[in-house]
């Protein structure tokens, strides 16, 4: 089964080998130093990180309590290397795998991001399948992911993965801001501008006053 109360250093972590397995499988499974640079790439990544050592084997050691990550010593090597157990853990396919792993770097996504996204890491002959991986997805049982609410003035809906348990919806976002900044400005220059007219007045009365003493 799925977990479901991932934190988010232990998401990025079993992302971060998702997606080496996929897309540069030549240089998986990853050493620590190398994990910790897949976790914090600025490509690909939402949002960017800055995963310390401590942080990122934290989540390995976390990781490995749930069967969901193995390490061993590469070959010739002293260096550990590690590589997740997702696919064996749940039987998931390799265009669950994709969808999974674009939800868990990037975040919520409409169905044409997850799509667009996960279709580098998938063969070119087998990208028709994501759409149907993602829905497999929701189906599941308990669910892996949820199809988010539809924001006010969004046209699309969203997806977010479940193994960090329920997804807190950004409601925040939908609301519009309020123009209270630019009210309070415009009613500044509003006050200026009689100010202005104000002083403006009063010159010209001293001006004229000034010109009838030469008259």
């Amino acid at each position: 089964m799925l977990p479901q109360n991932l934190d988010a250093a232990q998401v990025r972590v079993l992302g971060s080998l998702v997606e080496k397995e996929l897309s540069t499988p030549d240089h998986y499974p990853l050493s620590l130093n190398a994990l910790i640079s897949a976790c914090n790439q600025s490509s690909n990544r939402e949002p960017v990180t800055a995963l310390d050592e401590s942080a990122v084997s934290g989540a390995v050691a976390a990781l490995r309590r749930l069967s969901l990550v193995r390490s061993f010593p590469a070959s010739g090597e002293r260096v550990p290397k590690y590589r997740h157990l997702l696919a064996t853990t749940d039987e998931l396919s390799r265009a669950e795998l994709a969808v999974l792993c674009v939800l868990m770097l990037r975040g919520p996504q409409t169905v044409a991001e997850v799509r667009s996204r996960a279709a580098r890491l998938m063969p070119g002959d087998e990208i028709d399948g994501l759409a149907a991986a993602l829905e497999g997805l929701i189906a599941r049982d308990p669910a892996a992911v949820i199809r988010l609410p539809r924001r006010p003035g969004q046209k699309e809906a969203r997806y977010a993965h479940l193994l960090a348990g329920d997804v807190v919806h950004e409601e925040e976002d939908a609301v519009v801001p309020a123009p209270v900044a630019y009210t309070d400005r415009i009613a500044a220059l509003e006050q200026v501008a009689l100010e202005l007219r104000s002083e403006m007045t009063d010159l010209r009365a001293q001006f004229e006053a000034f010109r009838k003493q030469f008259e």
